[in-house]
C-alpha cells in the first residue's frame, strides 16, 4: 500500500510540472512585442500590459505585429496596435471611497464584497491563473490574489464572520500547491518563478480555530508539499542555506534571471552603467520581490542603492521564523493524522531550526534578531522590524525579551505604530513607512512575552491613524507614514494604493481584540 502511494505522488507531481512548464508568462507569450510595449512605456504602470487579455490568438497578435514591423511601408502606432489587440484590465480607479460620515468598520465590511472575485474562467493569453473558489484582492493595481497578503486580510474576514470564504481562500492555495508545486507569489503566469513569505499554515491555524484539530490532517499533503519547495525538493529551487556548523536556515531565490515582467522597464534601466551580472541583478531583485518587501535597504549591499541588491545572499530572519511554524504545523498535523513517527521527527527539525535561528540570526550586543550575510558570514547592519518576528512564534528565550522590548520602544515606535526601518531611503519598505503585517507581528509578539502596554500602545496609535487617514478621505490605503501622521506614505514603484486587504483586515482585528469604537 505504501509503495502504491509513492508511486501515485510520483505521478501526480509529473502532471504538476507538466502543467506548470506548460504556462508561459506574458515575456515568453509575446517576445518582441512584450519588449516593445514595455521599453516604449506605453502604459505608465508596467503591470497593466502582462495584465491585458488579448482579443484573438496570441500567436496570430504576435506574428501581425512581426509582419507590420517588418515591413517599412506601414506607419502605424504600437498604443493603437495594442488598443486593437488587447483588452485592458479594469482601471484601479477610486472605487473603494465611502461615505466619510460612516463607521471605518461598516466601511471595511463593505469593502469584503467589492474586494471579492468570483472562481476564474480561463482565457487563452492571460497571465491570470484562474482559481476554483472566490477570493479576495487587495485593491488598487493589484486584481490577483497575494499570498502573504490573504493571511493578514483573513484576520478581518474572521472577525466579519466570512467563514465560507476564509475556507475559500485556503482551498484556493490548496489548489495552487497542487497545481504549480508551491503558491506562487500571486494567481499570475509572471508570478510562477517566486513564492511569498510562507504564511500558509497560520492561514491552516485560522481555519482551525473554527472547524477544529482536524483540518491539520485535512490540509497535511498541503502543508508537506508547501515545506517541499522551500526546502528544494522539487527542481531548480535554491531556498535552502548551509551554515557552517550544518544546521540549515533559509533564504529567498526567485528561480528566474531575467527582468520582472510587471517591472520590465524598470528593471532594464537600472542595468544602465552597472558593472556587475544583470542576471544575478535580476534575480535578486525578483528574491527581494518573493520577500514581500521589495524594495528596502534591508536587502542592499551598500545600504543606499538598489542596484547592490543581494537578497539571495541574506538568510532571513523572519522567513526562517515562518519556517520554523511551519515545521510545527506539520509535526501537529502528522500527529491529527495517527503519524507519530513523523510528527517526532518534524518537532524536532523545528528544534534544530530554532536553535539555529538563535545562534546565527541572533545580535547579543544589542537584544535584537537580524538577517545573516552568508558572504561575510556576520549579521547584517540593518536593524529591522523584521527583528521582532521570533517573538511572534515564541522562538527566543524570555530572558532576551526585555532588551527587544526596549529596542521595539526606543527605536521602533513612532506617532502611527512602528516603523519598518531606521532608514529613509525613498523605498516603500523603509522609514517613514509602517505596514498592516508588521503591526500585527510586532503587537503579538510583544504579548506573547508579556509587554502588553506597549502592545496596546502601538495598536492604538496604529488604529487611530488608520481611522483619520479615513475620515479625511474615505480610503484604507496600503501603507501609512507613521513619523508624521499627517503626511501620506510613500516610497516605491507606484503610487499608494487604496482598498486595501491587509489593512482592512488588521484593522478590524485590532478594534475588536482591544474593543475600540470610533
Amino acid at each position: 500500500m505504501r509503495k502504491l502511494s509513492f508511486l501515485c505522488l510520483l505521478f501526480i507531481s509529473s502532471i504538476v510540472h507538466a502543467q506548470y512548464g506548460n504556462v508561459e508568462p506574458p515575456d515568453k507569450i509575446y517576445g518582441v512585442l512584450f519588449r516593445d510595449v514595455q521599453m516604449n512605456r506605453i502604459f505608465r504602470d508596467g503591470k497593466t500590459f502582462v495584465d491585458c487579455v488579448p482579443k484573438s490568438d496570441p500567436k496570430e497578435i504576435v506574428q501581425s505585429y512581426k509582419d507590420i514591423k517588418s515591413n517599412r511601408a506601414i506607419r502605424f502606432s504600437l498604443k493603437e496596435f495594442v488598443a486593437g489587440n488587447f483588452t485592458e484590465p479594469p482601471a484601479s480607479a477610486d472605487n473603494y471611497t465611502s461615505d466619510k460620515a460612516q463607521p471605518v468598520t461598516t466601511h471595511i465590511t463593505q469593502l469584503w464584497e467589492k474586494l471579492k472575485r468570483s472562481p476564474d474562467k480561463p482565457a487563452k493569453g492571460s497571465s491570470l491563473l484562474p482559481l476554483p473558489y472566490p477570493y479576495i484582492v487587495p485593491g488598487g493595481r493589484f486584481r490577483e490574489v497575494y499570498y502573504w497578503d490573504s493571511y493578514f486580510t483573513m484576520l478581518g474576514l474572521q472577525e466579519s464572520g466570512e467563514d465560507a470564504l476564509l475556507e475559500n481562500i485556503v482551498n484556493n492555495f490548496t489548489y495552487m500547491i497542487q497545481q504549480y508545486g508551491h503558491i506562487p507569489n500571486g494567481n499570475r503566469s509572471y508570478y510562477l518563478s517566486r513564492s511569498q513569505p510562507p504564511y500558509f499554515a497560520l492561514m491552516v491555524d485560522l481555519l482551525a480555530e473554527k472547524k477544529g484539530q482536524q483540518v491539520y490532517a485535512q490540509y497535511q499533503m498541503a502543508l508537506q508539499r508547501e515545506y517541499n519547495y522551500w526546502m528544494d525538493k522539487r527542481g531548480g529551487a535554491k531556498h535552502v542555506v548551509r551554515m557552517p556548523d550544518g544546521s540549515v536556515l533559509n533564504r529567498y531565490y526567485d528561480l528566474d534571471d531575467v527582468p520582472r515582467q510587471e517591472s520590465y522597464y524598470e528593471d532594464s534601466m537600472l542595468t544602465i552603467g552597472y558593472s556587475g551580472s544583470a542576471k544575478t541583478l535580476y534575480r535578486n531583485l525578483r528574491s527581494g520581490a518573493e520577500s514581500g518587501w521589495d524594495f528596502s535597504t534591508r536587502w542592499f549591499a551598500d545600504g543606499s542603492h538598489l542596484n547592490t541588491i543581494q537578497t539571495t545572499n541574506l538568510v532571513p530572519v523572519d522567513l526562517n521564523a515562518l519556517l520554523y511554524h511551519l515545521e510545527m504545523t506539520l509535526s501537529k498535523a502528522y500527529k491529527s493524522s495517527g503519524n507519530l513517527l513523523q510528527s517526532n521527527l518534524y518537532a524536532q527539525i523545528a528544534n534544530k531550526r530554532k536553535n539555529a535561528i538563535n545562534k546565527y540570526l541572533y545580535n547579543p550586543a544589542d537584544g535584537w534578531y537580524y538577517d545573516y550575510v552568508t558572504s561575510t558570514k556576520q549579521l547584517s547592519n540593518e536593524m529591522t522590524i523584521a527583528g521582532i518576528t521570533p517573538y511572534f512564534f515564541m522562538i527566543p528565550p524570555k530572558a532576551t525579551s526585555a532588551r527587544a522590548i526596549k529596542v521595539v520602544e526606543d527605536k521602533f515606535l513612532k506617532a502611527g505604530g512602528v516603523v519598518t526601518t531606521l532608514k529613509n531611503s525613498g523605498q516603500q519598505w523603509d522609514a517613514p513607512n509602517g505596514w498592516a503585517p508588521l503591526q500585527w507581528i510586532t503587537i503579538i509578539g510583544l504579548e506573547n512575552y508579556g509587554a502588553n502596554d506597549l502592545a496596546k500602545k502601538i495598536a492604538d496609535r496604529w488604529i487611530q491613524l488608520n481611522i483619520k487617514v479615513y475620515k479625511a478621505t474615505g480610503k484604507l490605503v496600503e501603507k501609512y507614514n507613521v513619523e508624521d501622521v499627517n503626511v501620506e506614505a510613500g516610497g516605491g514603484e507606484y503610487p499608494a494604493q487604496d482598498g486595501f486587504g491587509w489593512t482592512n483586515g488588521v484593522l478590524l482585528k485590532l478594534m475588536n481584540k482591544y474593543g475600540v469604537k470610533e
